[in-house]
């Protein structure tokens, strides 16, 4: 058994299928195979269960996919560490980010992360919060963005800022007048919000839940921008998260954002990563230029009433 084999055959597990799996190993599919039936003999069982045109895993064979995925994972580690150990901010780094927030953090912090490791390969994927907790524990990713709170007592947890959230309305909305509401205003309305998966959605049904509020029924957008777009058009309200109304992003005059008079909803954003990385140290300062953003990049800047229509001339 060697650890080429190890590859195919977590590759064949990924894929479910021969020839994806030699292409994402850049090998003929009859190597792979072949190596596949291989690692079965030396085994003894089989894993893989063969049909003509999909490939599916026996029980043992996914057992056994689970620890060649460990081994492979803490092999890159290893080398990680190796090539950390010559120059600690040189390498690669697997950075994951959830939709609602990568597009409108990263401009603020590239630059800072550009400044602080010249030599440091930032290699970035943008997935839903589930999807990034599984990649962080296959050894997928090395770290993660992610809200608050994260339930996993293999990963680390290290909290880097809190982001306050806007309720975002049309111009011709009746709210359209004023800076600010309650939350206990905010029971009044139907707010849109974003598709199952999404961490925003759960975010804003707690917002919801505490100020009495309820989901417009019958509509669920698949990103923020879709979100914006329908407060343009009237259809209703939402909630928005601070950096998602801070330059670069441009602002739209239809829209209208109102902070909250009487309480200060947010989401609290971590950088996490499994407690055994090889890389924690680096993680670390990594981190630490995560917290050296401007607070005022999280913190809500409602827009100033619109102005009262002017009395006719007599």
């Amino acid at each position: 058994m060697n650890l080429r084999d190890l590859r195919y055959f977590v590759a064949l597990a990924e894929h479910g299928h021969f020839g994806r799996a030699a292409s994402a190993c850049f090998v003929s599919q009859p190597t792979l195979s072949t190596q596949i039936r291989k690692l079965e003999d030396e085994l003894g069982i089989a894993l893989v269960e063969r049909a003509p045109r999909k490939v599916m895993l026996t029980p043992a064979g996914r057992e056994i996919a689970e620890r060649a995925r460990r081994i492979v994972s803490d092999v890159e580690q290893m080398k990680e560490a190796a090539r950390r150990s010559q120059d600690p901010e040189a390498g690669t780094v697997r950075l994951g980010m959830f939709p609602t927030l990568g597009p409108y953090l990263l401009p603020h912090v590239v630059p800072l992360l550009r400044a602080r490791f010249p030599k440091l390969e930032l290699l970035l994927v943008e997935e839903k919060s589930d999807v990034l907790l599984a990649r962080l524990r296959e050894g997928k990713l090395d770290a993660g963005l992610l809200a608050l709170p994260v339930h996993d007592d293999q990963l680390h947890v290290e909290f880097l800022f809190e982001e306050s959230f806007l309720l975002a309305v049309s111009e011709h909305h009746p709210l359209a007048k004023r800076a600010s509401l309650s939350l206990q205003e905010l029971g009044q309305q139907r707010l849109l919000l974003l598709e199952d998966g999404h961490c925003l959605r759960d975010q804003a049904l707690d917002v919801c839940q505490l100020a009495g509020a309820h989901e417009m029924t019958g509509f669920q957008a698949t990103s923020l921008e879709t979100l914006r777009q329908m407060v343009a058009a009237n259809v209703g309200v939402t909630l928005l998260p601070t950096l998602a109304t801070k330059p670069p992003v441009a602002r739209s005059e239809a829209i209208h954002l109102l902070g909250f008079s009487d309480s200060h909803p947010s989401r609290r954003i971590a950088m996490v990563w499994r407690r055994s990385s090889a890389m924690g140290t680096f993680l670390q300062s990594l981190a630490e230029v995560f917290r050296q953003l401007p607070q005022h990049l999280f913190k809500a800047t409602p827009d100033r009433p619109s102005a009262a229509p002017e009395a006719p001339a007599p």
